[in-house]
C-alpha cells in the first residue's frame, strides 16, 4: 500500500468519506482477513509466535477477532466523532503492550503484513489506492497514539522503550486451591528492586517452555506491595473444548518452587483504583477473577480502612473459591465493608444459591464498581447492570482474555 504523510491528526473528510462506505466490506471479511494476516506475520516473523504472542489466544483466535475489532471501533469513532472516544479500549492496550515489552517499530511490521492480508483477502480491485490512503491512515492514526501511550508509560516506570522484563526469586508459593497458586517473589538483583504498584495492576511473567519458547501471560497483583516484594496468583488452565491448556500456568504450577527465578514484568493496567476518591466501591468477580480484587482489597486494608466497600462473588463452590479465607480476613480489617457470594453448584450456609444477581443487592448510587471474571459472567452482570440504571461511566471491567470492542460496547 502507498505510504501517507502521517503527520495530520485526523482524517479528511475524503478519507472519512471512503472509510464510511468500505467500512462494512471490511468488518465483513475481517475473520478471514485476520486469518491471512497471522498466518503471513508469523511465517514471516516465527520468533513472534514463539517468544511474543500467546498461542493459546492464537489457538482459540481470541488474539485475531481483538486486533480487528479495536480496529474497526477506532474506525467506527474517526467516522463519527459524536460517539464516545474509544480512550478505555486504547488504556487497555497501551498498557497490555507495556507490560509485554512492544516498541514503536514493531507497528510497522504489523502494519505491512496487516495491510497485505487486506489486499489478498479483498483484491487489487476493491482495495484501490484511494481506499489503501485512507485506511492506511485509520492504522497509523490508531498505532500513533497506542506509541504515545506506551513511550509515556515507559517514561512513568523510569525505563527505555521495551526494557520492562527483570529476574526474580520465588520466596513462597502458596497452594490456594487445587488449581490456584500464590507466588510471592523478590528482585533476583538487590541493585534493581521490584517496584511498588496501584492496586489492580499486573504483571507479565516469561516462562521459557520444553520447545524452547517464551511465552508471557499477565496476573494481577494481590498485596499491598511497598516491601519490595510482589504477590500474585496464577490459575491453572485446564484443556477444555476449543482451548488448549494454559501453557504458562500449567508450567508454573509444575516447575516453579521456592528459590526459582522467574522472569517478571514491571507492573502495568489501567484499571485502577484512585487512591484518593473517598466513593464507596463495588468489587464484582468470578473464579479467579477476585484476584485484582484482592489487590484492592489490601491497598485499602492497608491505607484507606474507611471507605465503603461491598464485595460480591461468584463461584461453583467454596472448595474452588480462590483465595476465599484472606478475602475474609481483609474484609475484617475494614470498618465498613459487606459481602455476598454466590456459588452454582454448592448449597452453603450463608452464601446465595445460583448464578449472581446484582440486581437483589442494593448498591450505593455513587459507587465506583469493578468487573472481573470470564466473557459470558462480564457479560451476564455488565447487562444486569444496565438494566439497573447504573451509569457506564461507573463501571469499570477487567477482561483477563482479548476483548472483542465490538461486542463489549467499551
Amino acid at each position: 500500500m502507498t505510504a501517507v504523510d502521517r503527520s495530520q491528526p485526523e482524517l479528511t473528510v475524503e478519507h472519512a468519506e471512503v472509510v464510511r462506505a468500505t467500512l462494512p466490506l471490511i468488518a465483513g471479511a475481517v475473520d478471514e482477513i485476520t486469518e491471512v494476516f497471522y498466518r503471513r506475520l508469523f511465517d514471516d516473523h516465527p520468533e513472534l509466535r514463539r517468544d511474543l504472542f500467546n498461542r493459546g489466544n492464537q489457538a482459540q483466535g481470541s488474539q485475531s477477532r481483538a486486533l480487528a475489532a479495536s480496529i474497526a471501533v477506532y474506525a467506527t469513532y474517526l467516522v463519527d466523532p459524536e460517539l464516545p472516544h474509544p480512550a478505555s479500549m486504547l488504556a487497555r492496550i497501551g498498557h497490555k503492550h507495556a507490560s509485554l515489552g512492544i516498541t514503536a517499530d514493531q507497528y510497522q511490521v504489523v502494519h505491512d503484513n496487516l495491510f497485505a492480508a487486506i489486499v489478498r483477502v479483498l483484491g487489487a480491485d476493491v482495495v484501490t489506492a484511494p481506499v489503501a490512503r485512507a485506511w492506511d491512515r485509520v492504522y497509523w492514526l490508531m498505532a500513533d497514539a497506542l506509541i504515545d501511550l506506551e513511550k509515556q508509560l515507559y517514561i512513568d516506570a523510569g525505563v527505555q522503550p521495551g526494557q520492562v522484563s527483570r529476574r526474580a526469586t520465588v520466596l513462597e508459593r502458596t497452594d490456594d486451591t487445587a488449581d490456584v497458586a500464590v507466588f510471592r517473589v523478590r528482585a533476583a538483583d538487590p541493585a534493581e528492586p521490584l517496584p511498588g504498584f496501584v492496586a489492580g495492576q499486573y504483571v507479565s511473567v516469561g516462562v521459557r517452555l520444553p520447545d524452547g519458547a517464551r511465552q508471557l501471560r499477565q496476573y494481577s497483583l494481590i498485596d499491598a506491595g511497598g516491601d519490595g516484594t510482589l504477590s500474585f496468583a496464577v490459575k491453572r488452565v485446564g484443556r477444555r473444548p476449543g482451548c488448549p491448556a494454559g501453557e504458562v500456568s500449567t508450567w508454573l504450577h509444575e516447575q516453579v518452587w521456592v528459590g526459582d527465578e522467574l522472569e517478571i514484568s514491571l507492573p502495568f493496567g489501567d484499571l485502577t483504583v484512585d487512591p484518593d476518591a473517598t466513593t464507596p466501591l463495588v468489587l464484582i468477580s468470578a473464579g479467579v477473577g477476585v484476584t485484582p480484587m484482592v489487590g484492592i482489597l489490601e491497598h485499602l486494608a492497608a491505607r484507606d480502612p474507611g471507605r465503603r466497600v461491598r464485595v460480591l462473588h461468584a463461584d461453583r463452590g467454596p472448595g474452588t473459591h480462590p483465595l476465599r479465607e484472606r478475602v475474609e480476613t481483609l474484609l475484617g480489617r475494614l470498618e465498613s465493608a459487606e459481602a455476598d457470594f454466590w456459588y452454582s453448584d454448592a448449597e452453603v450456609e450463608g452464601a446465595r444459591p445460583g448464578r449472581i444477581d446484582v440486581s437483589v443487592v442494593d448498591l450505593p448510587d455513587d459507587a465506583d464498581i469493578y468487573v472481573c471474571g470470564g466473557d459470558g459472567f462480564l457479560d451476564a452482570v455488565r447487562t444486569q447492570l444496565h438494566t439497573m440504571g447504573v451509569p457506564a461511566a461507573r463501571v469499570h471491567i477487567e477482561q483477563f482474555t482479548p476483548t472483542d470492542w465490538r461486542r463489549s460496547g467499551h
